[in-house]
């Protein structure tokens, strides 16, 4: 994995996921998200056509297809695209449109990333969407994540898999305390992933988490400092890449906090 970590921006083409803002129905506005994105210094923009926020409602693979598949194929002209999917018909049809990296949130298509040849971004998650917020229970959260991610990167180097990355999951399947067990190990994640020869892929962008601190409850409107600050922690310890819905603010974060760490050390 390269040195200098990298920014994705999401793109979600959806009517339901939890950030209202970062919603975009029609395939002009999500490409124009995705569009600003690279404009602004992101590495990779994701585009997902199913929320998998707690409690969302599934969605038929054709009509996640025609969601993704048109931005896909617009944004693939200003640069590298990942596509969020867990159904295997999507993800062909978003690699045959342009999509040169698979991000599954179910960790179950890795032999279609090794047979296609593309990026994979596998994720932990206790239970699917309908259920895995209803009592996430773990002995020890960051050695069972830590021990599931192992299994799926030695099933990625026999499909063939050659650019990998873990994430640990924060939100799927995890209550605060869990989260910010993950957060605060995140350097066992990272050293586990260099085992591997994989890298490290962090979201806690606007997550519910970020809000349980201090009296009142926060919105997902109003987390982008906790946003941040998470992101800072994860860029400081190593990650290879953050997913985020405030792009500009994550480019610059890295600007400000990375490059200066890497000229100091070379």
């Amino acid at each position: 994995m390269a040195l200098s970590p990298s920014v994705m921006g999401i793109v979600n083409v959806t009517p339901d996921s939890f950030f209202s803002e970062s919603r975009t129905l029609l395939t002009t506005d999500a490409v124009e998200r995705g569009r600003a994105h690279f404009e602004t210094g992101c590495d990779i923009v994701d585009v997902g056509g199913e929320s998998t926020r707690p409690g969302a409602t599934p969605v038929a693979a054709n009509e996640e297809i025609a969601r993704v598949v048109p931005v896909i194929e617009a944004l693939s002209a200003y640069g590298p695209v990942s596509v969020d999917t867990q159904k295997e018909s999507v993800a062909r049809a978003a690699i045959a449109a342009g999509a040169v990296v698979l991000n599954d949130v179910s960790s179950t298509l890795v032999e279609v990333a090794g047979e296609l040849g593309v990026g994979y971004v596998a994720m932990h998650r206790q239970g699917d969407s309908t259920v895995m917020q209803l009592n996430p229970t773990y002995d020890d959260v960051v050695e069972e994540i830590g021990a599931f991610l192992s299994d799926v990167a030695a099933r990625a180097k026999v499909a063939g898999v050659t650019r990998l990355w873990l994430d640990p999951g924060i939100g799927f399947g995890k209550t605060t305390e869990h989260n910010i067990a993950i957060v605060a190990h995140v350097s066992h994640f990272v050293a586990l992933a260099a085992r591997n020869d994989a890298g490290v892929l962090i979201g806690t962008s606007r997550k519910r988490f970020l809000g349980d601190f201090g009296g009142d409850a926060l919105d997902a409107d109003q987390r982008l400092e906790g946003s941040i600050a998470t992101e800072a922690w994860a860029l400081l310890h190593g990650v290879s890449m953050v997913r985020v819905h405030d792009a500009a603010a994550a480019v610059q974060l890295r600007e400000l906090l990375v490059r200066p760490v890497e000229e100091v050390i070379a």
